[in-house]
């Protein structure tokens, strides 16, 4: 009786919270109705990204009923209310992105390559891309009467390429090709989702000579390569590189080693052409054609100066955007861009976040897959954080305008730019951290000299340049954009070998990373005091995040290359020999930014012609691994006593079934299953797979080709 007397208040004050509870998201919703709007994208992009993230069929179904129960929810609490009209349109939006994935993904079907083959054939180019900094030219290929390949290729060449390949040119080939490849190792780039996306059904490389038909000689190159070339004979090296990519998109001139430090300053965002390029074209434009407008009194007295200035802006955005490839970031910012110009003529004001929303919503209608890319989720992140920022209220009263001396006025300007970095490179860094598993520390002081010296002397100095060369005049402003860039590249060079310059995070779970994503967009989307709570699921994610241990051992989905961490910090590598992608990967997935040494070297691994043993991990239960690097044949009955008395047994081999580890064993046919894995040997030791068992995606089970071994070219390459 007295139990039941302390329950009922308790009851009572629970069933009271659940009553009152309605009408406080009511409350909440009224003033932050504004705010409503900004949350479809949202809910668009969540049904895409729950899609990617479920890998099996009953589990879409099962979503989409979710999803309607959701919608008969909401209408239940009632249309008239805004909680029940936001419940049914955000579940009604979900479930039409994940339909809309869903669709896509099919209607791209293509099939793919079953297995690597090596073969000789015809095809017609349809894109061309050097890179002359890597000695390669990549080529996108369609295959002329060979219905045992893919009808969609990408071809690598490697050398100089002296005579020109341009698009729509027949070409005779002998190439080694295989299915694209998936991600290595858990958390890595999966080339496989997108190349099903780009209906691309092998990769490969070309051996020997490609064959050319009579006259391609006189095939004259695209408008962008050829501004490609112009730049790089005005600009040498590197520098003419960064110049490419700024005009045309072009980066193949570009140095690894530049790329890189590029990379790790945080700078390069401004190799890849997007929000920051096209808007200073765009308002570069819009202003000339402003000033040259005005100069007639008919046209300033009828109102026709802006309308026409924005004109000539888009005109000019969309004419750079097709000039540099109208890859998916140039045409996100030229939506944007035109959003922007949109406004300004409606008097609206031009740069809100209904606007980000807006262009976000367009481009997942457009492209959905581009959510789950790193470009797509850094822009955007990128936009949000600056707009939110500028339109809280303290940072309007720091940044407005006041009367002070220019000292005061300069040096707010240098703090505002530098608070928005600083808020931009936290928005950015769990991103970057989960697709590339590093982050620039100092980006925000770098971007501080780098964005005012690309939008302001660099790039107008290219224009002018390109411009003036039509008289044979450029040269002193190419004297300029070199020695601009140069002092571009070098500040990249001197903050990424700065200490502490970069940290490194080995692979987290991506469910974490959808949690901190949410808290960050809660905080960033409301305007009320509620906005803070996002800071729970957000703080929750990178705890997750910074908590993540590192691997004890890494496998490539091949079973051939094997890192195992090391006391100090570092990793290992069984062979010594691998190339710079696949220690790239190692040190990627390892979360480390050291060089990985030799295995063999270390004084408690025994090796012999065959096999490495050698004790992993520490504490109270150290693991024993095997670990086979020989090609040898070995008998079942002689390598069944060495298994049993390894915990771990890792080969790229099948095993023979003698072989039976205390703990894993690990084979070919456990990796097909698989890929890379990344094991955890502790107490209770667990591994991480590349690969889901049961993944209904449709690059995992594409309708594969067999291709067929040393054919012959069945095309007429006669012109």
């Amino acid at each position: 009786m007295a139990t039941s007397t302390l329950q009922t208040p308790i009851a009572a004050r629970t069933l009271s919270w659940f009553g009152a509870l309605p009408a406080a998201l009511e409350t909440r919703l009224e003033v932050e109705r504004e705010r409503l709007p900004l949350w479809l994208p949202v809910a668009f992009g969540a049904g895409i990204a729950l899609w990617f993230a479920l890998p099996t069929m009953a589990q879409w179904i099962g979503l989409l009923c979710a999803l309607t129960g959701g919608m008969a929810f909401g209408l239940a609490i009632g249309w008239q209310t805004r909680v029940g009209r936001a419940l049914t349109i955000g579940c009604g939006v979900a479930a039409a992105g994940l339909l809309l994935i869903w669709g896509r993904a099919l209607w791209v079907e293509a099939p793919v390559l079953a297995r690597p083959v090596t073969t000789e054939f015809s095809a017609r180019v349809e894109a061309a891309e050097p890179l002359p900094a890597r000695a390669q030219l990549r080529l996108v290929v369609r295959p002329l009467a060979r219905p045992d390949l893919p009808p969609r290729l990408r071809l690598t060449l490697r050398g100089d390429q002296r005579r020109p390949i341009v698009p729509g040119t027949m070409i005779g080939v002998r190439a080694r090709l295989m299915p694209p490849p998936t991600a290595s190792l858990p958390g890595g780039y999966d080339f496989a989702q997108r190349a099903w996306f780009d209906r691309i059904g092998a990769v490969g490389t070309v051996l020997g000579d490609v064959i050319l038909p009579p006259g391609a000689e006189q095939a004259r190159q695209p408008l962008r390569a050829r501004l490609s070339e112009h730049i790089h004979r005005q600009v040498a090296g590197s520098p003419g590189g960064v110049a490419s990519a700024l005009v045309t998109g072009d980066r193949g001139a570009i140095t690894p080693e530049d790329e890189e430090a590029m990379r790790r300053s945080g700078l390069a965002h401004l190799l890849s052409i997007s929000g920051l390029h096209v808007t200073a074209v765009v308002g570069f434009a819009m202003l000339l054609a402003m000033r040259l407008l005005a100069l007639s009194p008919r046209l300033a007295l009828a109102g026709y100066v802006l309308p026409l200035a924005a004109a000539a802006g888009a005109l000019a955005g969309g004419g750079y955007t097709w000039l540099a490839g109208a890859e998916v970031p140039t045409l996100r910012s030229l939506i944007a861009a035109l959003l922007v110009l949109a406004a300004i003529l409606l008097g609206r004001e031009a740069i809100t976040l209904r606007l980000v929303a807006a262009g976000a919503l367009l481009v997942l209608l457009w492209r959905p897959e581009a959510l789950v890319g790193p470009s797509f989720q850094l822009s955007f992140a990128a936009v949000t954080a600056i707009v939110a920022l500028h339109e809280s209220r303290a940072m309007q009263r720091f940044v407005a305008r006041r009367e002070e001396p220019f000292a005061f006025r300069f040096g707010r300007g240098v703090a505002g730019l530098l608070i928005t970095g600083i808020v931009v490179e936290v928005a950015l860094s769990p991103i970057a951290l989960f697709h590339f598993h590093k982050a620039g520390l100092y980006g925000a002081l770098a971007n501080v000299v780098a964005i005012p010296l690309t939008t302001f002397v660099i790039m107008p100095a290219e224009a002018l340049a390109l411009l003036f060369d039509a008289a044979g005049a450029g040269a002193p402003f190419w004297w300029v954009a070199d020695h601009a860039l140069r002092l571009l590249i070098g500040l990249a060079h001197h903050v990424a070998a700065a200490p502490g310059a970069v940290t490194t995070l080995p692979v987290f779970p991506p469910w974490a990373f959808g949690v901190a994503m949410a808290g960050g967009l809660w905080i960033l989307l409301w305007r009320s005091g509620w906005r803070w709570a996002g800071a729970v699921p957000l703080v929750a994610g990178m705890a997750v995040l910074l908590a993540q241990p590192r691997p004890d051992l890494l496998v490539t989905g091949d079973g051939r290359h094997i890192a195992a961490a090391v006391p100090g910090g570092g990793y290992a590598m069984l062979r010594d020999r691998a190339g710079d992608f696949v220690r790239d990967a190692m040190a990627e997935a390892a979360g480390i930014d050291t060089p990985l040494v030799a295995l063999g070297d270390l004084d408690h691994v025994d090796c012999n012609r065959d096999f490495c043993r050698w004790t992993q991990g520490r504490g109270d239960a150290p693991r024993v691994i095997l670990a086979a690097h020989g090609r040898d044949r070995i008998a079942g009955e002689e390598m069944a006593a060495a298994c049993a008395a390894a915990d771990v047994v890792i080969s790229e081999r099948w095993l023979p079934r003698e072989c039976v580890a205390r703990w894993l064993t690990i084979d070919r046919d456990t990796l097909e299953e698989s890929g890379g894995l990344a094991l955890y040997l502790g107490a209770k030791p667990r591994l991480v797979s590349a690969l889901r068992a049961g993944d209904a995606h449709p690059w995992r089970r594409p309708h594969q080709l067999s291709g067929n071994d040393e054919a012959v070219p069945t095309a007429d390459l006669a012109p």
